[in-house]
Parts: structure tokens; sequence; C-alpha cells
């Protein structure tokens, strides 16, 4: 799995629907999740620091969280069907803990007001994100092949060889 962060939340100038876009830790890769307005307004709430005068919806799961003394430990975006994104709560009380199906947009809403991480399957990653850092996505792929077409058999066998570097 692969931790998440929301980036921003953008409109799609095609489609105008609402684009949320998560990234990993290192920025080079992005994720875009289109979500609906009333979610885009709840996440982007959080993320201007704005607080609505009556609790919304998510701030009542959080609150009802709070209450029963749950604890949303984290966010699993963990598969992709038909261009749909699947997630799941992962919920905590005490040694307890239960998974909930959940969309991505009310979870990572939950996840942005409990402070919570977010993560995402490696293979969700790999079908739906978007390179951010072309070069260095480009100069790392460069640097591979440089290093493997250097290597000698020859020393590759020494190294496995006990007494030899590979310990």
């Amino acid at each position: 799995m692969i931790e998440m962060r929301v980036a921003g939340i953008g409109l799609d100038p095609a489609t105008r629907s609402s684009v949320l876009i998560l990234k990993d830790a290192t920025d080079r890769r992005a994720l875009p999740i289109y979500i609906g307005p009333d979610q885009a307004q709840s996440i982007g709430m959080v993320l201007d620091n704005k607080v609505p005068p009556r609790p919304a919806t998510h701030d009542l799961f959080i609150s009802l969280f709070d209450s029963w003394d749950l604890t949303l430990d984290r966010v699993v975006i963990h598969s992709l069907q038909d261009n749909t994104f699947f997630a799941a709560l992962v919920v905590k009380r005490g040694e307890l803990v239960r998974e909930i199906d959940a969309r991505p947009s009310d979870a990572i809403a939950l996840a942005v007001r409990a402070n919570c991480p977010i993560w995402v399957m490696e293979e969700v990653v790999a079908d739906a994100s978007i390179p951010v850092d072309r070069d260095a996505d480009e100069a790392e792929r460069r640097a591979f092949r440089d290093f493997v077409s250097n290597i000698s058999p020859s020393a590759l066998i020494q190294q496995a060889q006990p007494g030899g570097d590979g310990r």
C-alpha cells in the first residue's frame, strides 16, 4: 500500500466535474478521483479551515466516533472496478477493529477531519495514477538501465558466495 495525501480539489474543464487529487509522499504520482459536488465542498471546507455554523454529515460522523470512543485509524482505497474506486474505513475501539465499506469521497472527507492516513493499494495506483514528474521518472529509468548494463555476472556470483559482500 502507498500512503497518499489530499493535494487539492479541482474542476475538470471538459466535464465540469469535481476532481479530488491525491499525491504520494514523493509528489511523483497523482491519483485523480472524480467526486460529487457535495463531497468536494465537504473536503474543501476542511482544506480551507472553514467551520460550518452547524455540523455537516461528515462532521456528525466524527462526533459519533468521538462519542462512542471510536477511532478512524485509516482509510484504504482498495480497488478500481469499471472506473469506480472502492474504499474502506478502518475503525478501532480498543482492540476491536472493523472495516466499513465506503465511497472514497466520503472516506476521504472523514479522513481529513480525523487527520488519519489515506492508503491506496499499489495496483490501484499503478492502474489509475498519473505521473507528475516525468523528468524524474525518466532519470530513474535511465539510472536503472545504466546500473543493469554495468553488472557483470561474475561480480554477482562473487557477491552471492559466502565471504563475498552479499553476506
